[in-house]
């Protein structure tokens, strides 16, 4: 594996106040089918659905690195040697084109809690070219990774019911305090 290109970290408008800011590294691979363009505007809409928690959107490095076709494809097999092997500063997102996985999903989230048998994608999403609403996806990816929890909600219009739509955004002041304070013990969100 050969690091193509570490973009200049792209800088989102901070929130006045807000208590927690979140980085990101997200995954782009040449040759793949994400473009730099369509990632950097997936991870700027996600952060914007996760500012009503009080996060602002810190710096987000985006790294376009050359693999084998294999890991272009999320697979926990494989995922876990590339993750291994490129020890990537977390949370990661990285854009694959499909997934091996089954059953399949447009994204996936591993927090600590569900990353037992493969600790090398914790705090990790993977997301696939195809994911319907990918920035929704995204948001209610992370929100997972940061809660440390799989838990969905039934609740009209919350982020993090089972299925996402543009119609599925809000998250409860319990999800946002939630989000905060696991996010910033784990490390993956920043108080100011």
């Amino acid at each position: 594996m050969r690091l193509l290109l570490a973009l200049a970290l792209l800088a989102l408008p901070a929130l006045a106040q807000a208590p927690a800011v979140l980085r990101l590294t997200l995954v782009h691979f040449a040759g793949g089918n994400w473009t730099e363009g369509d990632i950097r505007s997936v991870a700027e809409q996600a952060a914007k659905i996760l500012a009503q928690c009080e996060i602002a959107p810190g710096k987000m490095e985006l790294l376009s690195i050359d693999v084998e076709p294999r890991f272009r494809q999320f697979y926990s097999p494989t995922s876990r040697e590339l993750a291994r092997k490129l020890q990537l500063r977390t949370p990661a997102v990285y854009f694959v084109d499909g997934t091996r996985q089954r059953p399949a999903f447009d994204a996936e989230a591993i927090g600590r809690g569900n990353s037992r048998t493969r600790p090398e994608l914790a705090d990790t999403v993977w997301i696939v070219r195809d994911a319907r609403d990918p920035a929704v996806a995204l948001a209610h990816e992370l929100a997972h990774v940061l809660m440390d929890s799989g838990e969905h909600s039934e609740e009209p219009g919350n982020l993090m019911r089972d299925e996402t739509t543009p119609a599925n955004t809000q998250l409860s002041p319990a999800q946002c305090a939630r989000l905060r304070d696991t996010g910033i013990k784990n490390g993956l969100l920043n108080p100011l």
